[in-house]
């Protein structure tokens, strides 16, 4: 998939910087969301991110935890030039 300028939010960025098993845990997502696994979504979402990888035409989101209470997102622009990760609440 083509994810185009990859970007993180300055939470994620935050995380990152203060934990290397954060920076590992982002990075594994980041790959598992270039390999077409959309980690923590419902079938439903799963089956959208399918469909627009197929036809190029919408956005695509992944959802990945790392604790119970800590989520990664990552959103690839539906023309696939940014690809964006943030927390959830920076939404």
């Amino acid at each position: 998939m083509e994810l185009g300028q990859i970007v993180q939010t300055r939470g994620v960025n935050d995380k990152v910087a203060d934990s290397l098993k954060y920076s590992e845990f982002v990075l594994n997502s980041l790959c598992r969301h270039n390999n077409g696994d959309w980690g923590d979504l419902c079938d439903e979402d799963k089956q959208a991110n399918d469909y627009a990888l197929r036809t190029g035409n919408h956005r695509i989101l992944s959802s990945y935890t790392f604790r119970p209470d800590d989520t990664l997102w990552i959103i690839t622009e539906w023309d696939r030039s940014v690809t964006t990760l943030l927390l959830p609440e920076e939404y």
